[in-house]
């Protein structure tokens, strides 16, 4: 987007797979500011009704915003060069100048010892992926989320993944349209879907429930059993109740899933397994605070971990987390075409 679309036109860019806004000279919006006076008598300016940083932040229509109509240009073409010149061929398969086989030591202690505290997942992405070929895509609208294209050992590849550093990595409505509109834009084009899991869950709340998450993580569970692409999961720690089966669980007919050691695999996080398992147990204990966590420590020690998740099928390996970059690049091979 190059100017102003206003109307009905807006609905063109709203169709289109990707949106690039120039900064202080794209505009959308359905009802223009004089529209707006005319009606309420509110008085704003275009660039606050509809401009580049309103479509990348809040309302989340737009994917990319830059400063200039070169810049525009020069992302589109970025932007292409990951997928295939139709919807009936593979994506482009070129050369990787990275190691094919190496390793990040430093992913082997990224995730923190306290399972709270949280750490930042576009480190992990950027490690895995070629050097410098992750794209992002929407990065300042439902920031919970993550999705991009890149490279790793040359294969195009979607990325999907949750950033534990904002709210905890949980599903909202917002991060489950952001997640579910890129994935069935890369199983359009034949692009394999790479999905690094950490989430506690989807957002509770009443605002929540009452605006349709149910609806909308439908939407992401649909988009993933629906794909035909290869599908290969990464998780890296918490992969907790609905917010698990939505995120390319094998239930959804994902080809690979790894899982770190790290890795929590359950319906809820142990604490809060505890509470509702045994609450006649801790209510009558003579110390319910010792009683709550010698539980909680139990049922994580048996289910709470990948080791048991592989016992029953949910994982197909159990990895080093830097041997993650080897491991996708096999299996990527192994699914190509």
């Amino acid at each position: 987007m190059l100017g102003p679309c206003a109307g009905g036109a807006a609905y063109s860019p709203a169709l289109t797979d990707l949106v690039i806004m120039v900064e202080k000279q794209s505009f959308m919006f359905l009802t223009g500011p004089e529209v707006i006076k005319a009606v309420t008598g509110e008085v704003i300016d275009a660039e606050s009704l509809g401009g580049a940083n309103v479509h990348m932040s809040v309302s989340g229509v737009a994917h990319l915003s830059v400063k200039s109509e070169q810049d525009a240009l020069e992302t589109a073409r970025r932007f292409l060069s990951y997928l295939p010149s139709n919807n009936v061929e593979n994506p482009p398969y070129i050369q990787s100048a990275d190691d094919l086989t190496r390793m990040e030591e430093e992913l082997n202690h990224i995730i923190p010892l306290e399972a709270t505290e949280p750490y930042i997942m576009h480190q992990v992405i950027e490690k895995i992926v070629d050097s410098g070929s992750f794209l992002e895509l929407q990065p300042d609208w439902a920031r919970n989320a993550i999705v991009g294209l890149a490279r790793i050992g040359g294969h195009s590849v979607g990325i999907v993944a949750q950033e534990p550093a904002i709210m905890a990595g949980v599903i909202d409505i917002d991060a489950a349209d952001k997640m579910t509109r890129f994935v069935r834009m890369c199983d359009c084009f034949n692009v394999p879907l790479v999905t690094f899991v950490d989430s506690p869950g989807f957002l509770p709340g009443i605002a929540q429930e009452h605006g349709g998450i149910i609806r909308h993580g439908a939407k992401l569970l649909y988009a993933y059993s629906e794909a035909t692409v290869p599908k290969i999961c990464i998780i890296t720690r918490k992969a907790y109740g609905g917010a698990y089966v939505v995120m390319s669980s094998k239930y959804l007919g994902t080809d690979v899933t790894y899982a770190w050691p790290s890795a929590e695999i359950a319906v809820l996080g142990a604490e809060g397994a505890a509470n509702i398992l045994y609450k006649k147990q801790i209510e009558s204990a003579s110390d319910p605070a010792v009683e709550r966590k010698r539980l909680a420590n139990e049922y994580r020690e048996k289910f709470n971990n990948p080791y048991y998740a592989a016992s029953t099928g949910y994982v197909d390996d159990i990895i080093e987390p830097r041997e993650s970059r080897p491991k996708i690049i096999a299996s990527l091979s192994a699914a190509a075409r």
